[in-house]
């Protein structure tokens, strides 16, 4: 996950971001560099790859100062290399920014921009920043108005943090949607900024969390936060504990409530360096997969266990759609125990968080010994499925503490929507409009998540009328019945209620029959092209006395008007609803688990990672 880190005061800005950006380290990234104002002047060192590499071209090229800024870069726009790096330089010198977040509408804004006579020295969709904020410096605006008019522009959710040499005494930061977090950690004259507390914990425990929409300017005296519009806003200083523990949940109650928020930033960097937006070309080197190889291929079969088998359930029906490739999807306990009928032409993909599932391994294991090709996405480098497999795709989501798993079932089925483009693409049963359409939809995703989690309030309104049930129908069609499944699955995880998630097209044959004003029937129910069918499952819920909790897209009057509750859903692109879907059935399982006083992180009988069979 990309780092930021800030730093204004009387020491030299140099080494606190080095070692603030060493202690984001274990987040991922492909490049890092820090800008630092030294002798009125914009120094900036940047480099592709580790942070070894910064620290050696620092090494070899000092630079010191009291105000600075630095970064860790998952590249999103452009290959990781030196000039994609960040932080970026506007035309004059004097500007500097650094950001983590995807600009959706960075190429209407680069064009524009270049038509007014700026010149691009990067890909990366960020540079799009310093010059719109240029743009009105130029125009006589200060640093605070022209960075305020600058994210006007903006679409997307973001972190952004920049200074300027004409204006040394200040550093502005914002946060605009939930593209991760901005903290301001103040000191005694001095101040520090951060996109996670680890990497300025040692200098103070003193905490500011920007809110969506909120910018802050950050002196040595103290900080001033606003509203985009520039009104003064009130904020709370947390105190927050020495314990490691402790201080990574940060704000949060739990880290399953942390993990679910995070997942903005997660989902940006599992699309990070993936994603060509101007060629509209996936790119997964690791899968180590050619047009030949890609051709050869008759059958895949995903296996993986619980949260990740639903997140090959929704690859299933991508692969199919988008690839023409058939899929198989096989609980990994049960594949090698069913002589699958598998040859050189057959891939296997397993899905693991932890990439050390003992059923997801054996499954690996048998399809190797029947000669198949192995891939496997996993979330923790190194893992031996990782190890095991032909080709990998790292999640890039970062560590997931909570036994519930969130973020890695997100991640999964953003990384299966970029393969299932990728094999069409090297089949050739896609052509390049759709394949730029289906790749322009992703730029999408990070905000979409981003406003889901934004309606958290209403969904723990629902968690109070549910807390006290004992029992709950989820129910689901075509490519969000796996969401039915996960949505029960965590209900029953953490807050010990019997949850069953089933295809709403069986509710008649068989689920209906319990249904009544104690069996509350969740239905997933966007705009997509199950939606007739599904508004018939809810009618059929409440003929039956059903209390029906619906997920419906904004605006859904005609659901408004049967259902008991509802949980709002942004219009997402129907391939992509089932990422955005799932945001508020995590939370409602999180809240109610919450509201009964459960051990949310640690569920009973639970483990993150089984290795056993």
């Amino acid at each position: 996950m990309c780092g930021i880190v800030g730093y204004i005061g009387p020491r030299d800005a140099t080494p606190i971001i080095l070692n603030g950006l060493k202690r984001l380290e274990y987040r991922g990234y492909d490049s890092a560099g820090l800008a630092v104002l030294q002798n009125s002047h914009i120094e900036v060192r940047r480099d592709a790859g580790k942070l070894s590499r910064l620290s050696a071209l620092v090494n070899g090229d000092p630079v010191h100062g009291q105000i600075g800024i630095g970064h860790t870069r998952w590249a999103t726009h452009g290959e990781p290399s030196a000039r994609n790096a960040h932080p970026h330089l506007g035309m004059t010198g004097n500007v500097v920014v650094v950001h983590n977040g995807i600009v959706e509408n960075f190429m209407e804004l680069r064009e524009e921009l270049s038509a007014e006579g700026v010149v691009f020295k990067s890909d990366t969709d960020t540079e799009v920043i310093v010059h719109l904020v240029e743009r009105y410096l130029g125009g006589g605006a200060n640093l605070s108005e022209a960075a305020r008019k600058a994210f006007t522009h903006l679409k997307g959710a973001h972190g952004i943090v920049l200074l300027s040499s004409l204006e040394p005494d200040k550093i502005v930061a914002a946060r605009i949607g939930n593209a991760g977090g901005v903290v301001i950690g103040l000191g005694q004259g001095e101040n520090f900024i951060a996109s996670d507390m680890p990497a300025i914990l040692e200098h103070t425990r003193q905490m500011v969390f920007l809110e969506s929409r909120q910018m802050a300017v950050v002196t040595r005296e103290g900080v001033c936060i606003q509203d985009l519009q520039g009104k003064p806003v009130d904020y709370e200083v947390h105190n927050v504990s020495w314990d490691p523990v402790a201080a990574e949940k940060g704000e949060y109650r739990h880290f399953m409530q942390k993990e679910i928020h995070e997942q903005v930033r997660s989902l940006t960097d599992t699309i990070a360096g993936r994603v060509d937006f101007e060629e509209g070309r996936i790119r997964l080197p690791e899968l180590n997969l050619t047009a030949e190889k890609a051709a050869r291929i008759k059958k895949i079969f995903i296996t993986a266990c619980g949260t990740a088998a639903h997140a090959g359930m929704v690859g299933k029906v991508l692969i199919e759609h988008i690839a023409r490739v058939p899929v198989e999807v096989d609980i990994a306990s049960e594949f090698r125990y069913r002589n699958p009928i598998i040859d050189e032409d057959t891939v296997v993909l397993a899905i693991s968080q932890s990439g050390e599932t003992a059923d997801t391994l054996a499954a690996m294991e048998e399809a190797r010994s029947q000669g198949a090709t192995l891939w496997s996405i996993v979330n923790v480098i190194g893992s031996q499925a990782m190890r095991l497999a032909d080709g990998y795709i790292s999640m890039q989501t970062g560590p997931e503490i909570g036994v519930a798993s969130t973020k890695a079932y997100t991640a999964p089925l953003v990384d299966l929507y970029m393969l299932a483009i990728l094999l069409a693409d090297l089949r050739g049963t896609l052509d390049k409009k759709r394949r730029t359409s289906l790749i322009r939809d992703l730029r999408l995703v990070p905000d979409l998540v981003g406003q889901c989690l934004e309606r958290e309030t209403q969904v723990e309104d629902v968690a109070r009328a549910l807390v006290n049930t004992s029992h709950c129908l989820y129910l689901g069609r075509g490519i969000n019945m796996p969401t039915a499944y996960e949505g029960a699955l965590k209900l029953k995880e953490i807050s010990y209620i019997h949850a069953e998630g089933y295809p709403a097209g069986e509710m008649k044959h068989g689920p209906i029959a319990l249904i009544d004003r104690q069996m509350p029937v969740v239905v997933i129910a966007p705009r997509d092209p199950w939606y007739d069918k599904m508004f018939s499952q809810i009618e059929q819920a409440r003929s039956r006395g059903g209390t029906v909790v619906a997920l419906a897209t904004d605006g859904d009057e005609k659901v408004k008007g049967v259902a008991d509750h509802i949980l709002w859903l942004p219009e997402t692109p129907w391939l992509l609803s089932p990422v955005t879907a799932v945001i508020p059935l995590q939370m409602l399982a999180y809240h109610i688990a919450a509201l009964r006083g459960l051990d949310v992180d640690q569920p009973r009988n639970l483990a993150k990672s089984v290795t056993v069979e």
